[in-house]
C-alpha cells in the first residue's frame, strides 16, 4: 500500500476513511472508461471509491474492484467504498432494496459508508427524476428522519458500516443527531475554493461529523464554471511547490482535514491527485485561498427548490 492510502480520518465509529478518495460521477464516459479509472487509482494508492446509484455506473465499479482483487491487488477490507441512496428511494420500506440494489450491481457484501444523497424525497416508484407533464420533478413527503432509521437498521444487520448525509446543511444535521439512534459519520457537500463551506465544515467538525468535498478542483469540466484552476494565486503556488493546480487546490481542502472525492477518468490525473501530502501550505497561503471565496455553487439542484427540505436555503 503506498503512503497516500494511509492518510485517514477517524470517524465517530471509531473506523476510520481515507483522505483521497476516487469520485465516479462520469455522465459523458462509458463503462470501460469508469473501469480503467477505477483500477489506474487503486493501483496507485487510492483506498477510497465513492459511488452513487445515481451515478448509474456501480456495475462497471464493482467490476474493477473484482478484478483487482482476483488479480490481489487488493482484499475486500482494504477499500473503502461510499455509495448513495437516491431520493425516490427515502420511503423507510424502499431503503434496504435499494442498498441491496447497489451491493448486487458492486459486487459486494458490504458498504463501508452509506450516505443519504440529498434530503429531499422524490415520488417513488419510478423513473430517478420523476416529473409531471409541464416537466416539474413530483416530490415525495418523506421525512428525513423516517429514511435515517431505515438506513440504521441496515447498519444492525451488516449490510452497511457506517452511515452519513450528503448536501445537508448545520440545521438538518442537527435536527439528525437529537433524534438518532446512530449519528451521522459524515456530511458531503460542495466546497473548494470558490465555495469554501466553512461554516458548515467547522460545525460538522465541532460534532464529530468528517466533512467530504465533492467538486474540489471546482468542476473544470461543467459548463458555466469559472475556472478555478487559472486562478494567478493557485498558479503561482503550483510554481512555487512544483505541483499542478489541481494538486494545491486540493492540498487547500485536505489541510483542513477534510476528505476529497476528486473525479477523473485520466490516469495522470488520477495519480497526481492523491499526490497531496508531500507539501503544506502556509497560513498566509491559506488565507489567499479561502480569499477566492465566490459562494459560486456548481451542484444547487436547482429542481428541487420548492422542496420542504431543499437544503440551500440556509446559510450553512
Amino acid at each position: 500500500m503506498s503512503g497516500e492510502s494511509c492518510k485517514r480520518l477517524q470517524l465517530s465509529s471509531g473506523r476510520s476513511i481515507p483522505v483521497v478518495g476516487l469520485g465516479t460521477y462520469a455522465p459523458k464516459e462509458g463503462e470501460e472508461e469508469v473501469i480503467q479509472a477505477v483500477k489506474a487509482a487503486v493501483r496507485c494508492g487510492y483506498r477510497h471509491i465513492d459511488c452513487a446509484a445515481i451515478y448509474r455506473n456501480e456495475r462497471a465499479v464493482g467490476h474493477a474492484l473484482k478484478e483487482l482483487i482476483v488479480e490481489g491487488v487488493i482484499t475486500r477490507e482494504d477499500i473503502f467504498v461510499v455509495s448513495k441512496l437516491w431520493n425516490t428511494c427515502h420511503r423507510p420500506d424502499l431503503v434496504r432494496p435499494s442498498l441491496m440494489k447497489t451491493l448486487e450491481d458492486l459486487g459486494l457484501k458490504y458498504l463501508d459508508l452509506y450516505l443519504m444523497h440529498w434530503p429531499m424525497a422524490y415520488k417513488e416508484g419510478g423513473d430517478f427524476l420523476p416529473t409531471d407533464e409541464n416537466g416539474k420533478v413530483l416530490f415525495s413527503d418523506v421525512d428525513y428522519l423516517e429514511t435515517w432509521r431505515s438506513m440504521e437498521d441496515c447498519v444492525d444487520v451488516g449490510l452497511v458500516k457506517d452511515i452519513g448525509c450528503s448536501n445537508f446543511n448545520s440545521k438538518q444535521l442537527q435536527r439528525l443527531l437529537d433524534e438518532a439512534r446512530i449519528k451521522p459519520a459524515v456530511d458531503q457537500f460542495e466546497v473548494n475554493c470558490y465555495i469554501g463551506n466553512r461554516k458548515l465544515i467547522e460545525f460538522c467538525q465541532s460534532k464529530d461529523i468528517v466533512p467530504t468535498a465533492f467538486g474540489p478542483l471546482g468542476t473544470p469540466s461543467k459548463d458555466g464554471n469559472l475556472g478555478l484552476l487559472k486562478e494567478p494565486v493557485i498558479s503561482e503556488l503550483a510554481a512555487k511547490y512544483k505541483k499542478t493546480p489541481g494538486q494545491v487546490a486540493l492540498r487547500f481542502l485536505v489541510q483542513q482535514n477534510i476528505t476529497v472525492v476528486p473525479k477523473s477518468v485520466t490516469p495522470v490525473r488520477i495519480e497526481e491527485n492523491i499526490k497531496v501530502f508531500d507539501f503544506e501550505l502556509t497560513s498566509e497561503e491559506m488565507e489567499k485561498l479561502y480569499s477566492l471565496n465566490k459562494n459560486f455553487r456548481n451542484y444547487s439542484e436547482q429542481i428541487a427548490v420548492d422542496h420542504k427540505y431543499y437544503p440551500f436555503w440556509e446559510e450553512f
